[in-house]
């Protein structure tokens, strides 16, 4: 029998804290044996706790929305295609189905059951990006899943402790790169490992006989404190409308938001179709970006769990880019789904004007480059230069800037709302045939404001070999379509894209840098906050000191700044 949940009591409150470090030791766990860098670098990853019928409990605090939200939903999947009573003490369960996982199919989710004594304790999962997944590769050029890589269902990758060698065959077979993405597995088994280790220990040192309890308790408590965190806000409905730039045409996101008692409806009626290009977005991960979104501005520091993310509900058209349909081409998802917090902030800011940012870059603009491998409807000389050189795939993690705060500038040069961080150059430098010959914040690319939007960084990248071409897989955003300002603070910048040699590049799609030639690309920046003649004037004159602005039209460049406008909120 599971012991009783007693509310508000000492030794659930110890337990709860040890629980978050056992999850966190998880995700450490999958950082420090991970082959890919996407991982092993840029944090991109998610790693939890759930309860045996799949109810989340806790998640680390390294990882993205992206993967922790949608992994939310994703172990009730697991447990549908392999219920508890058929799951046995050493099984490992695997997918990365975009509509039952976190989006596309560069994304493996595991799954691990821990037993003690013949019953089934809890359910640890956890999630990364592999470097590769055969098809297309990271680009958004594919018309159907069907050209974006190897599909794999939720199957057994271990069965009682033995690795399945089918299973194992058929990964290798289809990736590019099978050391490293046969790694990453590894370590998604390792992590979950660990996890199911800590757990045991945790409930032998406070006399639990199961996480039932604790995790009952946790869960109503987090949603109780949601409903308490509602009560600060206005009850309603707000609309939103959000223009990204799209492949071919532009994409309207249309949201409406409502708050009331019972909890928060988010209806995405009214949104764009899906397309025949990769950037769609299956439910699962509208879901994650949508909740990641409210929680930021409504119980922020209630702690993620099945409990608060159950007073929020998102619906989007079946069809439509936000829920869109297998077979849709899905890969580059994050381009369209890392818009939504700035979708429902534009929604929410009419209720609390007071408590909202501006929009930011938001999508990241990951630098995808390949090289040592021939392109598809390339030239003969573009063709002989990608053959050159060893075959290589780099993800470099690059962002804009985020959009100001209440109060607050922008950060710049920050991944928000993904989370994840910058690879650091002398990482891809020593494990790919590139050099980095730039990398530093963009110039006035923050919205001019009161408060002033984050800026966006200049990166120039070539092939270490002179002779030797490379392509970089575009997926960038907010190149046609800036962050815009809010209450009178102005866009950012909007993103570039373009050659050394000076032709300008598609935001999205496979292209070619020539051999010789560089990589330029200035990432977007965040909008500004309020009106721009009210910047205080020492921030203005810090601004320009540093060198992130060069020039504020709304106002003369300050001499004596006790002169200047002091209005400060």
């Amino acid at each position: 029998m599971s012991q009783p949940s007693p509310q508000h009591t000492l030794r659930y409150q110890l337990a709860w804290n040890r629980l978050l470090s056992v999850v966190e030791e998880q995700a450490q766990v999958l950082i420090h044996t991970a082959f890919g860098t996407p991982t092993r670098e840029a944090g991109d990853l998610s790693a939890g706790v759930f309860l045996p019928d799949g109810r989340m409990v806790a998640q680390a605090v390294t990882g993205t929305p992206g993967h922790v939200n949608s992994m939310a939903e994703a172990v009730k999947h697991f447990i549908h295609a392999f219920p508890p009573a058929q799951m046995q003490d050493g099984d490992v369960y695997l997918t990365n189905d975009p509509w039952k996982g976190t989006g596309h199919l560069f994304d493996m989710t595991m799954v691990t059951p821990v037993f003690e004594g013949g019953r089934l304790l809890a359910l640890f999962a956890s999630t990364l990006h592999v470097v590769d997944i055969g098809g297309l590769g990271s680009s958004p050029d594919g018309l159907e899943i069907y050209h974006e890589g190897l599909f794999l269902p939720i199957l057994k990758f271990i069965r009682q402790g033995e690795i399945d060698p089918a299973v194992r065959a058929i990964i290798r077979a289809n990736v590019r790169d099978p050391e490293q993405v046969e790694g990453d597995l590894f370590a998604l088994v390792a992590c979950n490992e660990v996890g199911g280790r800590r757990l045991r220990a945790l409930l032998r040192e406070f006399r639990l006989d199961d996480l039932q309890g604790l995790g009952e308790d946790l869960i109503r408590r987090s949603a109780h404190a949601m409903q308490v965190a509602l009560r600060d806000w206005p009850h309603g409905t707000w609309h939103n409308t959000l223009v990204s730039d799209g492949y071919d045409a532009p994409i309207t996101l249309q949201v409406a938001v409502t708050l009331h008692d019972q909890g928060i409806e988010v209806d995405y009626s009214g949104t764009s179709p899906s397309v025949a290009r990769g950037i769609n977005v299956p439910k699962a991960y509208t879901d994650a970006y949508t909740s990641f979104g409210i929680r930021c501005l409504i119980g922020a520091d209630v702690p993620n769990n099945a409990g608060s993310l159950a007073p929020i509900r998102v619906s989007a058209p079946p069809g439509s880019i936000l829920n869109a349909l297998h077979p849709a081409a899905v890969t580059a998802r994050h381009v369209i789904g890392q818009l939504l917090p700035d979708a429902v902030f534009g929604a929410l800011r009419q209720a609390r004007p007071d408590r909202v940012p501006a929009e930011g870059a938001s999508s990241l603009w990951n630098l995808q480059l390949t090289g040592g491998d021939s392109l598809a409807g390339a030239s003969a000389a573009d063709n002989a230069a990608l053959l050159r050189g060893p075959r290589f795939n780099a993800i470099s993690f690059s962002t804009g800037g985020t959009g100001a705060r209440p109060g607050l500038d922008g950060l710049s040069a920050t991944a928000y709302p993904s989370g994840v961080r910058n690879v650091s150059l002398e990482i891809l430098e020593s494990s790919a045939p590139i050099r980095f010959l730039r990398k530093e914040y963009r110039p006035d690319s923050g919205g001019r404001g009161q408060q002033r939007g984050g800026l966006g960084q200049l990166i120039e990248v070539r092939h270490a070999q002179d002779d030797a071409a490379l392509v970089i897989a575009a997926a960038f955003d907010r190149v046609d379509h800036p962050a815009v300002g809010a209450l009178g603070g102005l866009p950012g910048a909007a993103g570039e894209l373009h050659l050394g040699s000076g032709q300008r590049l598609r935001a999205k799609g496979r292209q070619v840098v020539p051999a010789g030639d560089t990589l330029r690309v200035g990432t977007p920046g965040g909008g500004g906050l309020g009106q721009p003649a009210q910047r205080p004037a020492e921030q203005l004159a810090a601004d320009i000191r540093q060198g992130l602005v060069t020039h504020w039209p709304e106002l003369p460049t300050p001499q004596t700044p006790q002169t200047a406008p002091t209005k400060t909120v």
